[in-house]
């Protein structure tokens, strides 16, 4: 119990870090699609670093995995920032060098969190921890797929809008 205890520590740490890179990015970035993209990113990764402590006091109070903890955890938003906004911003007019380079580590940053919580469902030992660790695993690629078409975004406006928006030839 106890290697399962220091996963759940080592991953808490990691949430709560990527939190505050997310809000020093929001706070940094001038444009409005990465203000609103890196914001959405801190508030979900405090919500999972809420749940990792539940978890974590849980599992040292018990000592042995908690049946009384709810495998329920919120979806995703990021994706639907990058599609209301997309309308609303041109990313040749804002988004700088530090932004995508900012996107570029917060791609490591949650590729890192899926690798971990991966590694975590083989070690699971029961059906509810291996949802847990599966949801979150869920999330943070979802959260890196939906950083890769923010960075294809800012870089590459016309190929982010043949790839996503799939526009069609009147003719």
């Amino acid at each position: 119990m106890e290697s399962k205890i220091k996963a759940i520590e080592i991953a808490l740490k990691n949430e709560m870090r990527e939190r505050d890179f997310y809000l020093k990015q929001s706070e940094k970035s001038g444009d409005p699609l990465g203000k609103k993209m890196f914001a959405t990113m801190a508030e979900e990764e405090e919500e999972h670093a809420r749940y990792l402590k539940e978890l974590h006091d849980k599992l040292q109070e018990k000592g042995k995995w908690p049946g009384d903890i709810s495998v329920v955890i919120n979806e995703t938003n990021v994706g639907k920032v990058l599609d209301e906004l997309t309308d609303k911003v041109n990313p040749s007019n804002t988004a700088t060098a530090d932004d995508k380079e900012a996107i570029k580590i917060a791609i490591e940053f949650e590729n890192e969190a899926y690798i971990f919580y991966k590694d975590l469902i083989k070690q699971a030992d029961s059906p509810d921890e291996k949802e847990i660790f599966t949801i979150l695993a869920d999330l943070e690629l979802e959260h890196m797929n939906s950083l890769k078409e923010t960075l294809l975004y800012f870089e590459s406006p016309a190929d982010w809008f043949a790839q996503y928006e799939k526009p069609t030839l009147d003719g």
